[in-house]
This record gives C-alpha cells, structure tokens and sequence, in this order.
C-alpha cells in the first residue's frame, strides 16, 4: 500500500494520494510491511513514533515527497511574549506541553560531568538558532559572552524558565529582536522520529528535515536517546535526511532502558566500568545478537548543531554501515560536557563499517570506545576539531584505520590493543596510553558471543604506509609529553603514575611507540617460558627472602618485569615523515624528510579542503609492498584476522579513490603519479 501525508490531508481520509492524510503519525499507526508512506511538503509538528515495523523482505519506507521540503520539528513557534524591562517573558500554560515538559526536566545521565550548574531539555530558537540556557533571570538581563562557545558573539542571547504547578515561564533576550512576528520556537517533544517501543525493524526513512528535539543525555549505561533512531531494533536505513538541533544526539543507535538506566549515576554503589559491564552481560542475555539487533544503514545525511553527539550509539551500532554522512557543529556551544560527545561515538561497534564521511568542527571526530573489534573506518576526511579526529578506547580490535585525511592539531589517541594505520594522511599529534584498572570484553570473532576479558598494557598497533605531515616552522620540542585523558592538558611528572590514565604524547609521528618492543624483541611470553623452563617460581605472596639466598634474588627481577604494565610490541614499516615529523625508533624502512611534499588548506569561504602533491617523488620514492591480511595478521587478545566485517581478507591495491596502486603501493591515501591538486567539498 501506498500512503500519502500532506498539510492539506485529514486523518479521516484513507490516506490515498487524492484524499492524504494530515498527519505522518495517522500512516505510521496503520503501516504494515510493504508499505510506502510519502510526505508532502510542508512543517509537521510532530513525534512521529511507528506502531509496526517491517520485515528484511517487505520494508517500511517513509519518504518526502521528490523535490518538496518536508520538515518535521520537536518545536512550536510562541508569540504571546510581552515586554518585562529590556527583555521578554511568555507565559505558557503547562498543559500546552502534555505529558512532557522540556523546560521541567534536567540534563541527566551517567558520564556527564557538567555538574556545577543545571541546565534543561528545552531550548528557545530565534529564527531557527539556538540560543543559550541562562542560570537565572537576571543573566538573562545581563548576559556575558561565553569564552568556550564557537560562536561566541551569539552566546549573548539567553533564556531562562521557571515552571510552577500550572505555567511555564521564559524570560529571553532577543537584543533587539521582536519575537511577537512568529520568529521564535520553543522545544515541546522529545523525538522527531522514534517507536515509542523496541522491536520495530527494517524502516526506511528518507528525504526528511528533521530538527528542534529535546533529546535527553545519551551515555552507553541508559535508554539512548535521539532525535531519530531505531529504539533496540534491526536494520533501519536512516538517509538522505538533514538533522539538527538536537540538545543532545542526532541519530541514536544505541541500547534500550531495561538493560541499564543511569545506575552509576543514581545508586553510586559500583564504579561506571563495572555498570557498563553489567549492561553488556544483561543485553546479551536479552537477546543481543546479530540475528536481532543492528545491521542499520546510515547514510547521506547532513548532521549538526547537536549538543552530545552526531550519532552515538552502544550495543545497537554493531554490524552497521556509516557512510557519506557530512557532521560538523557538534557541542558547537559548549554548554556542557562529558564522556560521550563527538561526531560520531560508538561503544561496541562490532563489524561496524564506517567511511567516507566528512567530520569537522567537533569536540571529538570519532570515538570508538569498548568492544571496536573488526570495525573498519576508511576514506573520513576529519579536521578542526577540538580534541581529537579518531579515538579507540579500551578495545582489543582488531580495529582497521585505513585511507583517512585527519588534518586537526591532535589526530589519534589510543587506549586499546590491535590498531592498525595504513594509509592515511595524518597532520596532528598521536598519543597513546594504557589501562590497568578497566577490563573489558571481547568477542568471538564477528558475534556478539564473549570471548574473555582483560585490561589494556598498549601495544600491537600496526603503522604501515601513512603519511605524517608536520606544520611547518613547529617550534615544539621533540621530547615527550603527558596530557590528561579528557582536557589534553598537559600534566606534571609528579602526576603521572601507571593508574592516571595519561597519555604519552610526541609531536607528529610515530615516535610515541619509542618505548614499546618491535617485531624482533623478546615478548613477555617468551621470558616466562625461559624462566619456567629452568625450573624458577613466582614468588610466594608473604613470603620472606632469606639473606643467603642468590636464586631468591635472580628470580625477582625478571617476574617483577612480568607484572609490570609492559606494552605489547607494535610493527611500524614504510611510514613517510615530512617536516621533521618523528618516527619510531625501530621502524623499518621510515622516509623522514625535513621538508614536505604535501600542502593542504582550508578554505572556509568555499567551504573546501585543497590537498596538492607539490613534491610527488618523495613519495613515490617511498613505495612498498601492497598490505594485505597476511600481513596484518591477527589481533593479540582476540587472535581475529585483520580482516574486513564480511571475513574475507584486506588487499589495499586500489586508493582514496578506488584507483588501482598497480604492483606497488604509495604511502598515504592517494596513488600519486605527479604532481597534484585534490579538492573535498564539505558544504
């Protein structure tokens, strides 16, 4: 059946193209597999929250109608305001907001760490922009600019609510403005597109303008909120969408609320890291597999001026593909903050695919954290933003990097095992840490099956064929560095210990591995089995060593070495360093240059990214060995192939651009055959 929806339609009619419906909410309750729903143009204030859903053969598709703007919003417009002093204040009757008050309910959730003041669900939009959330009436009077925003000279327009037994007040600040003419909205829902309950499946959404939803905090340990998303269910196609102005995150793939709400917040019994276990064990035992969860598609859309995230999911991210999606103003106000923000942030994005999206103007690019293993992210084009274009924290991998462009000031951080780097152009700092204290899963290869657990010493990351670019006339020295996991400050010595989660950090390359083995060294395991094999013991717990004994005192050294946070080793070949970027000490085949034979700029005003080869032979001079799986071999903990999501092996012969490298390949992500001028549009 075809359905039809448009702003002339009456959810009487039968839905047909002649007689449509009004609402998109009337077809989305009588929608049954096969069904196709178009929407026509026009705004619909609604929360559009589908009855059924469809099958892998016989999809749900929501649609907008071919070439007609089709918006669905969480706001209303409000022009009851009146005049108090220099600003103005609307009072509005609580029943206007039915069951769900943003401007009563509290930012909240395990992971954010804004706590020092409160702030709420609601916003106030002035022709469409968001303004800022104010502590009392009179910041509304005076406001400041804030020192963190992006866009510090509209930090200045405030608003504050009060809400009593039966109204809500806001005060607001519009310098100037007359919001009376229709020009400003306040939130009223908190979904533009989500099942009230899980287990809607294969939905198809598309063509929409979806924005102006009262999203709550999204963290890994709560029901995962988001403007649009899949509510605990498989293989929605999310695409061709422009979403925005979430409070919180843009597209949630994340887990539901029985497995887990906020108990390290609200209980404060057991650590974060023991809960987000917990949630792991109680999804499983739910029923989190291949066969019921995951396996979405989102692609094509155009995400920004989310608060959290541009898309964040846990559990519900696997065995997905994130593709040609365009994110960028993500906590572009910087109102609050915690542990789950970025363009994209991910936990257990087992055999999840992402590539080809352009990610900027974000507090963090992408964040893979806990469980990244057979996750693939290629061909992203990451720059300006705040913390760091790509991090991996606490996953055992094995984790394929391949064929990016990370051009902001810190470009990867690392707390993980089983990274691999090959071919990307990467112009920040890398830094790399370990955890002692936190012990995660990991799976049977390509299943959501738990293998073991175990905590993280660092090491067997893989670096073949990059290209590190150093700013030219960075004046930084060579020497090492420790900065806090979070802020990226730089931290004291006396702060640094194997339990305070620090990040060693180098200027551009990969010198940070300095203090890591190589291929050629002795590995933990092998020492063990030298000293087992000449008959030593451990030694016991208590036991005292008598002054006589010389074998007491041989043997402690070497177990002392055993227990200690050593990292695994790394395998670094045939990497090219321009500027004075650093190269691990043991690398094979490292091409470092004191110039560079690659510019790039940003062009804000043409909003493009401008890569040129100006020194082609100096990589082309470089060229090695294609990388396959054979090379790459497995993951430490996980013993899984480097091997891509469908189990068929990696052969990186072709470039960025799917060109053919012929029999030898290039570093960095272009096959380069003289000189040239690369342009990536980001509008």
């Amino acid at each position: 059946m075809n359905y039809h929806v448009k702003k002339t339609g009456s959810d009487l009619n039968p839905g047909t193209k002649e007689q449509p419906f009004l609402t998109i909410n009337k077809a989305a309750y009588v929608a049954k597999p096969g069904d196709v729903i178009t929407v026509h143009e026009g705004i619909y204030r609604e929360w559009v929250s589908p009855k059924s859903g469809g099958t892998s053969s016989q999809r749900i598709t929501y649609q907008a109608a071919e070439g007609e703007n089709v918006i669905i919003s969480g706001a209303e417009v409000i022009t009851n305001w009146e005049k108090d002093g220099d600003i103005w204040k609307a009072v509005i009757d609580n029943k206007f907001f039915g069951g769900f008050n943003p401007y009563n309910e509290v930012l909240f959730g395990d992971w954010l760490f804004t706590r020092d003041r409160v702030f709420h669900l609601g916003e106030v939009y002035l022709d469409g922009h968001a303004m800022y959330e104010a502590v009392s009436v009179n910041e509304v009077r005076n406001p400041k600019r804030s020192e963190t925003s992006k866009e510090p000279e509209f930090s200045v327009y405030k608003w504050y609510a009060e809400v009593d037994d039966h109204n809500t007040t806001i005060y607001a600040n519009f310098h100037g403005e007359d919001p009376t003419k229709g020009n400003v909205e306040i939130n009223v829902r908190r979904f533009c597109f989500w099942p009230a309950s899980p287990g809607c499946s294969y939905i198809t959404v598309r063509g929409f303008t979806m924005k102006q939803a009262a999203t709550q905090w999204a963290p890994p340990t709560a029901l995962q909120e988001g403007l649009i998303g899949p509510h605990w269910s498989k293989g929605w196609i999310i695409e061709n969408n422009t979403i925005s102005d979430s409070r919180c995150t843009g597209i949630s793939l994340g887990k539901e609320e029985s497995t887990g709400q906020n108990e390290w917040t609200t209980l404060f019994t057991k650590m974060g890291h023991q809960r987000e276990q917990e949630v792991i064990f109680r999804a499983i035992n739910k029923g989190w597999s291949k066969e019921n969860i995951g396996g979405h598609i989102v692609r094509n859309n155009h995400i920004y001026n989310c608060g959290q995230a541009g898309i964040v999911g846990h559990l519900g991210c696997a065995f997905s593909v994130i593709e040609n999606n365009h994110i960028h103003n993500i906590t572009h106000k910087r109102e609050f903050h915690g542990a789950e923000v970025g363009g994209i942030k991910f936990h257990a994005a087992i055999d999840t695919i992402i590539r080809n999206n352009v990610i900027h103007n974000s507090y963090r690019g992408i964040w893979l954290d806990w469980q990244a293993q057979g996750t693939r992210t290629s061909n992203n084009l990451l720059f300006d933003n705040d913390s760091e274009d790509m991090m991996v924290e606490v996953s055992h991998g094995p984790t394929m990097i391949d064929h990016n462009i990370m051009l902001s000031g810190h470009a990867f951080k690392t707390l993980s095992h089983s990274c691999a780097l090959v071919h990307n152009l990467i112009a920040g700092t890398i830094s790399t840490g370990n955890e002692l204290n936190r012990p995660t899963p990991y799976h049977v290869p390509h299943s959501t099956a738990i293998a073991g657990m175990t905590n993280f010493t660092g090491g067997d990351d893989r670096y073949y064929n990059n290209v590190f670019l150093r700013e030219k006339g960075d004046t930084r020295s060579d020497e090492p560095y420790h900065e806090s996991f979070f802020s990226g400050e730089k931290l004291n010595p006396d702060e640094i210990t194997p339990f305070s989660g620090a990040f060693l950090s180098y200027p551009v390359g990969t010198a940070v591995y300095n203090n890591c083995p190589g291929p050629d060294d002795e590995k933990p395991w092998e020492r063990a089995k030298k000293l087992f094999a000449i008959g030593a013991q451990p030694p016991k717990p208590q036991e005292e060593k008598s002054d006589d004994n010389d074998e007491d005192e041989a043997a402690k050294p070497a177990y002392a070495s055993l227990a200690a946070p050593s990292p695994l080793a790394v395998y670094i070949e045939n990497n090219v360093y321009f500027n004075r970027a650093l190269s691990y000490k043991k690398e094979k085949g490292a091409k470092l240059y004191e110039d560079s034979g690659i510019e790039y700029t940003i062009d804000w005003e043409d909003k493009k990214v401008i890569i040129e080869i100006t020194n082609p032979e100096m990589l082309i001079e470089s060229a090695a060995d294609i990388i396959t799986t054979e090379k790459l071999g497995f993951g430490f903990h996980t013993e899984q192939l480097f091997e891509k999501p469908d189990e068929t092996p990696y052969c990186f012969d072709t470039d960025f651009f799917g060109n053919p490298r012929g029999e030898s390949a290039i570093p960095g992500p272009f096959h380069v055959t003289g000189k040239q001028k690369f342009e990536f549009s980001f509008k």
